[in-house]
């Protein structure tokens, strides 16, 4: 049984002046859902991630959250539709601690006070749910390796249980091990209900953990694949625009 939407994106079209970023892009994320958007670069990807996160508004075009018609005017207006993202350069303050980071500015208080027993509290059932491995919640994030500081994101992403999660680019400049530590990540976020929007240039890490892979080539969709039953060769010609080469059977 195929399951709706949580989010739709119709005919959405983007310009940058004269440059068209952006055209006539359809796509669909149900929960439960891992949607890989591919591309090469300057294909749209991360204006489309700008989009879906209300950092920039479409010339046209319409976004539907669960069946609803919205206006994506601003991030703080697509976090309270329940759409969050997290950003390549995961926007974390270095000198601040992990509780820290994943309540700046959404603190909890109790009266004038701040519940920091309450915040970290909320931190560590939010990272065990993640299976993140994180020594201290009191420790600077300054200490935390790539794969961990990826957690912190996501788990701050997390707060206030939204329905979708656009990831941009998570597995940039990882090194093996923190990479397989972020598609586990991905995975258990699809595993507990979530939408999950998984913009990457990485291949490998795309037929890891993709149940769909969409492909942006010069701003338009070129291609809606099934992760299981796609091949790399026609993902990769949807990308490039150039046909696969078919091998025949017999001599090579």
């Amino acid at each position: 049984m195929t399951r709706p939407p949580v989010m739709s994106l119709r005919g959405i079209t983007h310009s940058f002046g004269a440059v068209r970023a952006l055209i006539d892009v359809d796509l669909d994320v149900s929960a439960h859902e891992v949607v890989a958007v591919v591309g090469d670069n300057g294909a749209g990807k991360s204006t489309l991630v700008g989009v879906m996160a209300g950092a920039l508004v479409p010339d046209a075009g319409e976004v539907v959250v669960d069946g609803r018609e919205v206006r994506l005017s601003s991030p703080g207006l697509a976090r309270q539709l329940g759409i969050a993202t997290v950003f390549q350069d995961l926007a974390l303050c270095e000198d601040l601690d992990v509780v820290e980071n994943l309540f700046l500015g959404q603190e909890l208080r109790r009266g004038p006070v701040l519940d920091e027993v309450a915040m970290e509290r909320e931190a560590l059932r939010l990272l065990a749910q993640l299976s993140a491995r994180v020594t201290s919640v009191r420790g600077p994030v300054s200490g935390l390796s790539g794969g961990q500081r990826q957690a912190v994101a996501v788990a701050r992403a997390l707060l206030g249980e939204p329905r979708v999660l656009v990831l941009d680019e998570p597995t940039a400049a990882l090194g093996i091990t923190q990479t397989a530590e972020v598609l586990n990540l991905v995975e258990r976020v699809r595993d507990r209900g979530y939408g999950v929007v998984l913009v990457s240039q990485n291949m490998a890490d795309v037929q890891a953990v993709a149940d769909r892979v969409v492909v942006l080539r010069r701003g338009r969709v070129n291609g809606d694949f099934d992760a299981e039953t796609a091949s790399y060769e026609d993902i990769i010609a949807a990308i490039t625009g150039i046909a696969p080469t078919r091998r025949r059977g017999g001599v090579s």
